[in-house]
Order: C-alpha cells, then sequence, then structure tokens
C-alpha cells in the first residue's frame, strides 16, 4: 500500500492506493475523471498516516480491495494539508494536463 498527499486547486486529500507507486497513469486518469487535472502531488509515509488517522485508518484500509485500489483518507482539506510537515515529505510529482490550457 501507498499513500499520497495530493495538493490541487480545490485544496488537498490524502489518498491510500493499492498501486506500486503513489502515482501513476493510472492513478492520474482517476483523478482527471473526478475534474482534478492540476496537482502537486507527494508521497507520504503510510505508518504515518496510520498514526495521524488512528481508527479511521484501519476503517479505510478495510475497504481497500485490489479491483478498487483508491481511497481517499481524508477530503478535509485544510486538515489534511496540515496532517503532514513539507519536512516529512519528498520531492513533489507535478501534473498539469495540457489540453485547454490558455
Amino acid at each position: 500500500m501507498k499513500a499520497g498527499l495530493l495538493i490541487s486547486g480545490c485544496g488537498a486529500l490524502i489518498y491510500l492506493t493499492s498501486h506500486k507507486s503513489f502515482m501513476d497513469e493510472s492513478l492520474i486518469k482517476k483523478f482527471e475523471a473526478k475534474g482534478i487535472s492540476k496537482f502537486l502531488a507527494y508521497e507520504i509515509p503510510v505508518e504515518g498516516a496510520k498514526k495521524r488517522y488512528g481508527r479511521h485508518f484501519d476503517v479505510v484500509v478495510q475497504d481497500l480491495r485490489e479491483t478498487d485500489d483508491l481511497r481517499i483518507l481524508d477530503y478535509e482539506g485544510s486538515r489534511a494539508f496540515r496532517m503532514f510537515s513539507f519536512k516529512e515529505l519528498g520531492e513533489p510529482v507535478i501534473y498539469e494536463k495540457e489540453e485547454g490550457i490558455g
């Protein structure tokens, strides 16, 4: 399991995925399908997310299936943004869909 912090124009969210990477083409397509076509994404430590979210993390993980490979751990943008310091994060994945720019 991987975890990520995604920051877009609508705010931040924390997600869990069963993918081998916290961000890949398949996940980008899923975010685009939800209207998120420009973002920064950071991998976050799964153990850190588990510690901070406690029982809520366990409930979300129980629903994480191979056929349902993306779960949102935190939709509340300001809380998700504050949950991890930038010191804990690595280099971001920067994504911007090229269609419709301008």
